[in-house]
Order: C-alpha cells, then sequence, then structure tokens
C-alpha cells in the first residue's frame, strides 16, 4: 500500500517522538543507577565508612582521637572508661612499671581515668595520630615542654581544669578522672579544624578469618621475665566472645564496672628503650623507648600468633607492621592493645 505525503509525514515524527522518549528513559536510568534516585539525589545511600582505629563499618565521627594517659598500677585499678578505648598503648615507666595510653575516637566514655602524667614515649605514640587532643595531669618540667612544643590539642589538668574532678574514694595521685565532654569541648575551642586520625593498622574484611599458613594456634601469651617489668602481663584467648582477655599480676583484669578488659587484637611490639635523661622524684631513670627504628613484632589475632617485623623509619611517618614475606599483618577489626615491650622480653 502506498502512503501519501501527509501519511509519511506523520509517521515519522511519531517515530521520532517515540525514540526521544526511549532515550531519554535510558538516560535516567544509567543516572539513577536504576533505583530512582540521582547522583545528587539526597535519597541516594551512602558507602558505608570504616572506623580508621577498629577497621570496622561504621559512621566515622568528624573529630580527632583523644589520647588520654591512664594508671594501670594496683593502686589505679579498676580503670574507668579503658573497655570504650579503640587503641590502648601500654608503655614502661620507671621501676619497670607500666602506664597506659587510652586512644577513643569511635565512642567516648563519659568518665576517665584516674589519669596520670605523661611521658616523652607518648608524643611519638600520639604523633601518627594527625593532630590528637591529649589529656594528661601533669608532668616534670622536661616532659612538660616537650608536650608543649609537640603537634597535638593540650586538653591536660593545666589547660581544661575544669574538665577533671578528684574522687574522695580513692587517694591522689590516683583519684584524678577526667570528663570527655569537658575535654572535647575544650580541645575544640582550641582547633575546631581537627579531624579523624589516619588508621594505624591493616585489618582484614569484617567476618574473615586469619588464613595465613604462617600463624600459629595459641591460647596464651605472657610477656617472659626477660623483659624485666615489674609489671606481669597475660593474654588468654576467649574462644566465646572471639577476643583476648587480660590479666595482670595474676587477677583477670576489669574495669570499674566488672567488664573484662580484651581486645581482638594484641601487638607485641618488642621496644628497646633508653635513658630520657629525666629523674623521679625517688631518683629512679625514667625511660624513654626508641619508637623509631625496628623490630620484632608478634600479632595475637583470632585465637593465632603472627610473627614479624615492625618499622618506623622516622618520627614522620607511620609504623608498619609486616610479615617475613614482607605483606602487611592483617588485624582482626576491632579494638586492639599494643604492648611496647623492652626488648630481650
Amino acid at each position: 500500500m502506498r502512503l501519501t505525503a501527509d501519511r509519511r509525514t506523520l509517521l515519522w515524527l511519531l517515530t521520532a517522538v517515540v525514540a526521544a522518549v526511549a532515550l531519554g528513559l535510558a538516560a535516567f536510568l544509567v543516572l539513577s543507577d536504576g533505583d530512582g534516585a540521582g547522583p545528587d539525589d539526597p535519597a541516594a545511600p551512602d558507602e558505608p565508612s570504616v572506623l580508621p582505629l577498629l577497621g570496622t563499618r561504621g559512621q566515622v565521627p568528624d573529630r580527632p582521637a583523644l589520647g588520654v594517659k591512664i594508671d594501670t598500677t594496683e593502686a589505679g585499678r579498676p580503670q574507668t572508661g579503658l573497655v570504650e578505648a579503640d587503641v590502648v598503648f601500654e608503655e614502661q615507666v620507671e621501676g619497670g612499671l607500666t602506664r597506659l595510653l587510652a586512644v577513643y575516637h569511635s565512642q567516648d566514655p563519659e568518665t576517665v581515668g584516674p589519669v596520670r602524667s605523661a611521658r616523652s614515649t607518648d608524643i611519638v605514640l600520639l604523633g601518627e595520630l594527625a593532630r590528637p587532643q591529649f589529656a594528661w595531669s601533669g608532668a616534670n618540667p622536661t616532659f612538660r615542654a616537650a608536650v608543649e612544643a609537640a603537634d597535638l590539642i593540650d586538653v591536660g589538668f593545666l589547660s581544661a581544669p575544669d574538665a577533671y574532678e578528684r574522687d574522695d574514694a580513692g587517694r591522689a595521685p590516683y583519684n584524678l578522672y577526667a570528663s570527655t565532654g569537658e575535654l572535647r569541648s575544650v580541645g575544640e575551642d582550641s582547633d575546631p579544624e581537627a579531624g579523624p586520625p589516619p588508621a594505624l593498622f591493616d585489618y582484614r574484611a569484617e567476618g574473615a578469618p586469619l588464613d595465613d599458613p604462617a600463624a600459629e594456634p595459641t591460647a596464651t601469651y605472657q610477656v617472659p621475665e626477660s623483659a624485666g617489668l615489674a609489671t606481669s602481663i597475660r593474654w588468654d584467648w576467649d574462644e566465646a566472645s572471639a577476643t583476648w582477655r587480660r590479666t595482670q599480676n595474676g587477677t583477670p583484669h576489669v574495669d570499674v564496672e566488672g567488664t573484662a578488659v580484651s581486645a581482638a587484637n594484641v601487638v607485641v611490639r618488642v621496644t628497646p628503650y633508653r635513658d630520657s635523661g629525666v629523674r623521679d622524684s625517688t631518683g629512679a631513670v625514667v625511660p624513654e623507648a626508641v619508637t623509631v627504628g625496628e623490630g620484632d613484632v608478634l600479632v595475637l589475632t583470632d585465637g593465632q600468633m603472627l610473627a614479624g617485623r615492625w618499622r618506623k623509619p622516622s618520627e614522620d611517618e607511620p609504623t608498619t607492621y609486616t610479615g617475613p614475606d614482607g605483606a602487611p599483618l592483617l588485624l582482626t577489626p576491632g579494638q586492639t592493645w599494643v604492648e611496647v615491650v623492652p626488648a630481650g622480653g
């Protein structure tokens, strides 16, 4: 059948309209990824973020890390707010005792303590957290000057006295506690631009088991007496909670609420210590960890132990943890304790 000119024109117009509608629909589906939400549509779901100090998925708080110096002697136990820390460093101080540097970012307990004095080792450890806030109760003039010169936000007792309070139930210096809300407020006023810290470790995917032929099943790790510490430290794998539980001086370590102190990972970083040049009130040497360099490391994770090396080429570079093949040691997403153990242990 032959079409008239008018009919041919009408058919051409209809075909053009259908093609234009189809092209527009295809473009809309591509831009919206097929769910009806465009690239700028607030209803489009965001990719889940990863908490830098835990390696778990979650909303990353837009705030800096908060480091708090916490006592771990028998007089300072049980501590308050310790189990909420993302990362805890345990370092040697004078007399072979240890002290904690608890780092908070993903969550803040209401109160932390007992808060104690700073050491020079803290400054290098905190230096890997971008520009963190640092809560401490005091120090000798040498360490105080070092803290004041460091690239961190000072929320110590002298800078934020209203954030601290003595507990009359205890005795000084083991009874000073701080409000994290007040610490955060002072820190925000000091530097409102400070942001989240970088990651300190490499992690496996959440739920992924440790699949490393070099891993050794391990139920217990105890810092050897050859390390020369006066504090006895042991970690035991708890299958039910899939965490390592800490024992100190023969007793289970619990917080003030009776909650077991535990971690998904324990990083045993064998580190030489040197004389800081400072003496305490009794004349004892105040040791300082040599955190720049390299040494052996043991990583307790997923009920197993990995051996490797830690390396920190300079104070401005991060510490890396690698296996014998040079590949990063992968931790379980979750809380981590770092035992900065003296060489020989």
